[in-house]
């Protein structure tokens, strides 16, 4: 699998201020900015910073991943996890955080989510509906989006 770089997004309360502060923080401007949303894609440190306006809950994690280089390492990725029994739900050309992409989701045993995903290029919104419903009305992106009722391809296989 060809990984690229790793994947935080976070929710914040405010873009605007978030947006200001990791601007300093990193020394960079945000490569993407959006209604509501901001992608810092840095190069040192490595890493793939995502941030959606979310009401404040007490959880400043979205979710975590690794974006690899292309679609065969998504599906690489999935058959891994299968492999390991892990409960899987994978989206093809979906839209996520402006950008079309494929991903394949697991959930940790506390309930953290994380994607495998490969960047196919950008799109003009958000998200798109999820293939298959979750049991919380959960953003693209977000907690919830792997939600047991989602995690089920591997077992209808």
């Amino acid at each position: 699998m060809n990984i690229i770089k790793p994947h935080v997004s976070l929710n914040v309360s405010n873009i605007d201020a978030s947006v200001a502060f990791y601007e300093k923080a990193f020394g960079v401007r945000a490569t993407k900015r959006r209604p509501g949303y901001a992608k810092f894609d840095l190069a040192s440190p490595s890493l793939n910073l995502t941030m959606q306006e979310a009401p404040r809950t007490g959880v400043n994690a979205s979710h975590f991943g690794v974006q690899v280089a292309s679609t065969e390492d998504v599906l690489e990725a999935r058959s891994h996890f299968e492999a390991a029994e892990l409960r899987t739900f994978t989206e093809e050309d979906t839209a996520c955080c402006y950008a079309v992409q494929d991903k394949v989701w697991i959930e940790d045993p506390d309930g953290n989510s994380w994607e495998v995903f490969v960047v196919k290029g950008d799109a003009a919104v958000m998200g798109s509906q999820p293939a298959v419903p979750a049991k919380s009305e959960a953003p693209c992106c977000a907690p919830g989006c792997c939600a047991p009722s989602r995690l089920d391809d591997a077992a209808a296989r």
